[in-house]
């Protein structure tokens, strides 16, 4: 069956570019391997972009981040806490089954799964009505305006084939479950897994029944994992392969001198920051017994005081970073102007710190991915040392994104001190931010599952709720600005930057740079 698909595959890909010679193979390489390929089991961009090729939610966006359908035609708010989805007909799985309403209730109860990562995708959705084979009502709790934000990256999976394959259960990466569909897929996208080697590549070929008309040249993708940031340039700049994400920003102007090379640079919506445990009654590889510095807020604010935000720009981001004052990109939020950052002043934070009780300051660990951001092991590496001229001794330790993330998740133990985090609201909204990293942490509601500080205020967790049903623009937007003053008053993490975007490719290469740094393939010719 395999075989049958691969040449069908190449057969239709053939027809859709008008011949077997302008058809091309496109060979990438990212700094990390997708995660899984359960489309359920994490909430992480690459991962999620990755598999916006193979599976599809009701709805996508286009290269400039608009709405756009995709597995429904239309939806409309026919009552205020019922959301009807008028679902594409004719449209079929890789292996031929065919999508409908069935699909969407079994997704549905797959991603409200306690263990699914990507469970805020429906939080307050208390149940989803089957009107017929290809009309679906989602109900809600409350009015919801936003319902469908982040449906883009909610991925329909087949019920059949999930069923008959034991994958109605999410798999769960920090508890170590895998699920069938954790190595295997089975989607709608306009991409299908030829071949997988999990940390070595990944093939993929057209879909010959995609429901949609293919705007690239391929017949081919061969995504290869490069950890190494020279080797990831150097495969670039000879050719092995057309295209790689991300060039490290000081490699930017080698790439853009190399003949048939160049670098495409971009704004990101991600927002870098740090993450303090708040929670602990005793702060975890301290040398402070007995206490958690970390909860006194003078210690907090003496953190943010002695990061010297404009050198890491300078000296590491090579200007490629806008320094944050919140927790969300200020092209998403009208009112972030009247937000600004706690100024650098080392004798500030010292003082801070001897008013806290520690004027000898105090020994804890700092967490890091070393292949998930932007130079993020640099970024770590240089707080580490300003935090210890203030008298913050910190041990770095450094660590490949798939053990870092396992080890923080609270499942996996939340193991940490503090460490570095980067997000960007897959709805493009505020809401997003303070649902997911400011409010209490409460699972069972799927609220603050990221919120890896602990961080809780009973006035937040109120307004993330008044501004999730809040339909009017000037009260929501005043909800908003007023839980990020509390947040930010409080230091409840401490922003530093929205990165920007450096794509390398080859000059033969045509594609799109979405903001969300997610990648679509059907996007892509290469001449």
């Amino acid at each position: 069956m395999r075989k049958a698909f691969t040449a069908l595959a190449v057969a239709a890909a053939v027809v859709a570019s008008g011949g077997l010679a302008d058809a091309k193979t496109f060979k990438w390489g990212f700094q990390t391997d997708t995660s899984s390929l359960d489309p359920h089991a994490h909430n992480v961009t690459f991962t999620l972009g990755f598999l916006g090729n193979v599976y599809e939610g009701l709805v996508r966006r286009d290269a400039d981040l608009q709405f756009e359908p995709g597995l429904a035609v239309k939806w409309e708010n026919v009552e205020p806490t019922r959301w009807r989805f008028h679902l594409r007909q004719g449209v079929k799985f890789h292996n031929g089954n065919d999508f409908n309403a069935d699909d969407v209730i079994f997704s549905f109860e797959r991603t409200n799964n306690e263990d699914a990562n990507l469970r805020g995708r429906v939080v307050g959705i208390t149940e989803v009505v089957k009107v017929d084979d290809y009309t679906v009502d989602f109900i809600t709790e409350k009015p919801n305006p936003i319902i469908y934000y982040e449906w883009d990256t909610w991925f329909m999976m087949d019920k059949e084939w999930s069923e008959a394959n034991g994958a109605t259960t999410p798999t769960n990466l920090s508890k170590g479950v895998e699920s069938f569909a954790a190595h295997n897929a089975n989607g709608t996208g306009a991409f299908m897994i030829k071949e997988r080697q999990t940390d070595v590549k990944t093939v993929l070929v057209p879909n010959p029944n995609w429901w949609d008309t293919p705007q690239h040249n391929l017949t081919e993708v061969i995504m290869t994992p490069i950890g190494q940031d020279a080797t990831r340039v150097a495969a670039l700049l000879s050719g092995e392969v057309d295209m790689v994400y991300p060039v490290p920003v000081q490699d930017i102007d080698r790439v853009n001198s190399n003949s048939g090379t160049s670098v495409m640079v971009g704004p990101e919506l991600r927002t870098i920051f740090l993450y303090m445990d708040l929670f602990r009654d005793e702060l975890l590889y301290s040398n402070v017994k007995g206490k958690n510095p970390f909860k006194d807020l003078k210690v907090r604010q003496a953190m943010y005081h002695a990061i010297d935000i404009e050198a890491i720009k300078k000296k590491i981001m090579r200007g490629l970073s806008d320094p944050s004052a919140i927790m969300i990109s200020p092209k998403l939020f009208d009112k972030s102007e009247g937000f600004t950052r706690l100024e650098y002043n080392r004798d500030k934070a010292k003082a801070l710190l001897a008013e806290a009780g520690y004027p000898d300051g105090f020994e804890t660990r700092m967490d890091c991915p070393n292949d998930r951001y932007v130079n993020d092991e640099q970024i770590c590496q240089a707080i580490v040392s300003m935090l210890a001229k203030v008298g913050i001794k910190s041990t770095l330790v450094a660590e490949p994104k798939a053990k870092y993330f396992a080890r923080i998740a609270p499942k996996g133990g939340s193991d940490y001190a503090f460490g570095l985090l980067g997000w960007t609201p897959g709805s493009f909204d505020s809401w997003n931010v303070i649902w997911n990293l400011l409010a209490t942490p409460t699972p069972d509601m799927g609220r603050g599952l990221y919120n890896y500080s602990g961080y809780s205020n009973a006035r937040v967790d109120e307004l993330a709720e008044l501004i999730g049903v809040e339909t009017d623009k000037a009260k929501r937007d005043a909800l908003i600005e007023e839980a990020f003053k509390i947040t930010t008053s409080d230091v409840a993490t401490i922003p530093l930057h929205q990165q920007a975007l450096a794509w390398g490719k080859s000059d033969k290469v045509e594609l799109k740079q979405r903001a969300d740094n997610q990648f679509r393939f059907y996007y892509v010719n290469v001449k």
